[in-house]
């Protein structure tokens, strides 16, 4: 079987847009269906049926939260980066890239923005390594490699099989450090979601440029929310998700986020429980310069919080 999961992987990387790539993930999303079984671990502690964001999988509004593209073709493997495909159910697959250093070191599971793909990540990556943090952006489905289309509902459902599975991943690769969860932009709801129903399972939160309510958000990008009448106690409830969590918090923010406004972030660290929590503002940054301006204090940040979260 590993055998067939390295070819499988190695015609998905050289033919990207094929029909026999299109195949190649079915078949490799179900063996590794079946391998995922045969992990330690008993069932997913979360029914991630009951998960449902039918109001929200409309096309008008979907349109509005996703922008997928793929990852470009033929681009080369990174040293101490291993590409990963998580499966999630329907034959579809998530892609995922460790980049990794020390198996003993903290691991950062981060889902990404609506308009990000992982390998946008892969000169970021490498700075946390040299912190000694191991680093794993993920996908969504439709997004770089992985296949689908993505949805809310879907989004959040897959949430949960993407931790189940990296979990089950690190453990059976022989990691043992810690896990930390992080989310940007849209990415926080996920981050939020899993740091809720799983809170004893992170050694720490982090939160950049995440939103707090979603209604605001929605009106911003320029959805009708009264036609469709979405309604905040039916959406995402990241304000209500962080109160969940009490382990290390940080909550990164610019100051002048164009989309979602630095209130937001305020909201959300001042609504976590956390007796270890800290704020930090990107002085003079928006939602698209917030590394290119704040790079230095952002990791800076980024690594007090994962070692406090390590001791």
């Amino acid at each position: 079987m590993p055998h067939a999961n390295q070819l499988y992987k190695e015609i998905i990387l050289k033919y990207p847009e094929t029909e026999v790539a299109s195949k190649a993930k079915k078949r490799l999303a179900k063996l590794l269906k079946k391998q995922l079984k045969t992990h330690e671990g008993g069932p997913m502690k979360t029914d991630i049926s009951k998960i449902d964001f039918s109001s929200f999988d409309n096309p008008g509004l979907l349109s509005f939260l996703f922008h997928p593209r793929k990852e470009s073709p033929g681009s080369l493997p990174l040293e101490n980066a291993e590409d990963i495909l998580i499966p999630v159910g329907d034959n579809a697959v998530i892609g995922a890239k460790l980049h990794h250093g020390d198996k003993k070191a903290p691991t950062i599971l981060f889902f990404h923005g609506n308009g990000e793909i992982v390998s946008d990540y892969d000169d970021l990556g490498p700075l946390y390594t040299e912190m000694n943090i191991n680093f794993l952006p993920v996908d969504y489905r439709g997004y770089g490699r992985s296949t689908g289309t993505p949805t809310v509902t879907s989004m959040i459902r897959d949430c949960h099989l993407i931790f189940d599975y990296i979990k089950k991943w690190l453990e059976s690769n022989s990691y043992t450090g810690p896990i930390i969860i992080m989310g940007r932009s849209l990415g926080s709801a996920s981050a939020l979601e899993l740091a809720s129903a799983y809170p004893d399972e992170f050694s720490a939160l982090v939160i950049e440029s995440g939103f707090a309510y979603a209604v605001p958000l929605l009106r911003l990008l320029g959805v009708n929310i009264d036609a469709m009448s979405i309604k905040e106690e039916n959406g995402f409830r990241n304000i209500e998700k962080v109160k969940n969590y009490t382990g290390p918090t940080l909550v990164i923010h610019a100051e002048y986020d164009h989309i979602i406004p630095y209130s937001d972030g305020q909201a959300l660290f001042d609504a976590s429980p956390s007796s270890s929590k800290k704020l930090l503002k990107i002085p003079e940054a928006n939602h698209n310069t917030i590394f290119a301006i704040g790079l230095k204090e952002y990791m800076k940040s980024v690594k007090e919080i994962v070692e406090k979260a390590s001791k």
